[in-house]
C-alpha cells in the first residue's frame, strides 16, 4: 500500500501511514499540558500526519523522566489534553497517548540543563525504582528493587492513566517498553536480576508487560487500538535479543496489541549501535513477519521516497518521525507532492500548495 493510503487499526482509521513519534519536550509543570502542547502536537495535524502520539507521559509523578515531563497521573491533567485533541481531530489527525514510567532513568535533568540526576533539593526525587537494584551508570544513584504492591502499583497506574486518556477522547494508547524505562528494564536480564515470578526466565520477564497490557486493554474501548513500543536489541550480548522481542510481539498481539512500534537501544550506556538511514526499519519488517502483527518502522527516516517504499515493500504497516517532522511540520504535505499522492491541504494553507 502507498505511504498515503488509509490504515485501519481496529475501530479507528489513520487517513495515511505517516505517525508522528513520541517526543519529550520537557515543558510541564506538575504534569500538565499547556499551550506549548497544543502548538507543537497540533502543528503536526495541520501538517497531514496520520497518528499524532504524546510525548512519553508519565503515569505517576516518580515514573517521570525529569520533573518537566508530561503526566496523566491525575484527573486535572484531563482538560487541556483533551483541548489538544479536539484541534488535532478537527484537523483530520488521531490523537494517542504513549504511557511511560521511567523506573530507574526517573529523576534527570532537562537535556539542553545538561542531563544527568536530579536531587530532591533541585526539583527531582528519591527513591527511584526498578526491577532490581542496578544502577543505570556511573553517578546514578542505586534504585529501589521494587516488591510485589509497588509492582501492583505500576500496573494500577497505567490502567488509571489509560482510563483518563480515555476522558481526553484520545483513539490510541502506546505502552512504553522501550529505551531503557521500565518496562523495558523488566524485560532484559541486564537489568532485571529478581529471582522471583518477575525475574530470570523470559516468560518471567515479559510478565510485567502482559499485566500491564491486560490491565489497560480490560478498561480501553474495543474499537480502539493498542499499540506498544519495544526495543528490538540492546545492542549487548547479554542483553535483550530481536528473537525475544518478536516471540513477546505475537504473545501480545494474542493479548490485544495491535501495533508494534520497533526501535532500539537506550537500556545500558556505552553500546556502538549502527546508526544510518532506516538502520532500525529491519527490525519492523522482520518482527512483522515473525509474529503476525502490524508494525510501525522509525529511526532516520527523512525522505518521502524511503518512507513510501518501506510500507509499499511490507516492510512495515507505518513510518513514524520523529526529528524530520520537527524541522519540518508538513512533511507529509511534501511528500504528498513529491510522491503525486494524495492529501487534502488545510483550506488555509491551499493557496501554498505546489501547483
Amino acid at each position: 500500500m502507498p505511504l498515503l493510503s488509509p490504515l485501519q487499526l481496529r475501530g479507528v482509521t489513520l487517513r495515511n501511514r505517516i505517525g508522528v513519534s513520541p517526543m519529550c519536550q520537557y515543558s510541564s509543570i506538575d504534569g500538565f499540558a499547556n499551550d506549548w502542547h497544543l502548538v507543537h502536537l497540533g502543528q503536526f495535524a495541520v501538517g497531514g500526519a496520520g497518528l499524532v502520539l504524546t510525548e512519553a507521559t508519565a503515569v505517576t509523578p516518580d515514573g517521570r523522566i525529569s520533573p518537566q515531563d508530561l503526566g496523566l497521573w491525575k484527573e486535572e491533567h484531563v482538560d487541556m489534553l483533551a483541548r489538544i485533541g479536539r484541534f488535532v481531530r478537527g484537523h483530520g489527525a488521531v490523537l494517542g497517548a504513549q504511557l511511560a514510567h521511567a523506573g530507574r532513568k526517573a529523576s534527570t535533568g532537562r537535556p539542553w540543563e545538561g542531563g544527568g540526576p536530579v536531587d530532591p533539593a533541585h526539583g527531582g526525587w528519591r527513591p527511584i525504582v526498578a526491577p532490581s537494584a542496578i544502577a543505570f551508570d556511573d553517578g546514578y544513584d542505586s534504585p529501589e528493587a521494587l516488591d510485589a504492591a509497588g509492582i501492583r502499583r505500576v500496573i494500577d497506574a497505567f490502567r488509571d492513566a489509560a482510563k483518563r486518556a480515555l476522558a481526553a477522547e484520545m483513539q490510541m494508547i502506546e505502552l512504553h517498553a522501550a529505551h531503557g524505562y521500565l518496562l523495558h528494564q523488566f524485560l532484559s536480564p541486564l537489568s532485571n536480576r529478581r529471582t522471583d515470578e518477575y525475574g530470570g526466565s523470559f516468560e518471567n520477564r515479559i510478565r510485567l508487560v502482559r499485566e500491564v497490557a491486560a490491565a489497560v486493554r480490560s478498561i480501553w474501548p474495543e474499537q480502539y487500538p493498542l499499540g506498544a513500543r519495544l526495543s528490538a536489541t540492546d545492542w549487548h550480548d547479554d542483553g535483550w535479543t530481536l528473537e525475544e522481542t518478536i516471540e513477546l510481539s505475537r504473545i501480545l498481539r494474542g493479548d490485544g496489541v495491535d501495533v508494534i512500534d520497533c526501535s532500539s537501544g537506550g537500556l545500558v550506556p556505552g553500546v556502538r549501535i549502527p546508526i544510518g538511514a532506516g538502520y532500525q526499519v529491519h527490525f519492523a519488517e522482520q518482527v512483522r513477519r515473525g509474529a503476525g502483527v502490524a508494525t510501525a518502522a522509525v529511526g532516520l527516516i527523512t525522505e518521502p521516497a524511503q518512507a513510501d517504499t518501506i510500507v509499499r515493500s511490507g516492510q512495515a504497516d507505518m513510518v513514524f518521525l520523529a526529528r524530520e517532522l520537527l524541522r519540518d511540520p508538513h512533511w507529509p504535505l511534501r511528500a504528498a507532492t513529491a510522491l503525486r499522492q494524495d492529501l487534502p491541504w488545510p483550506p488555509q494553507y491551499e493557496r501554498a500548495k505546489p501547483r
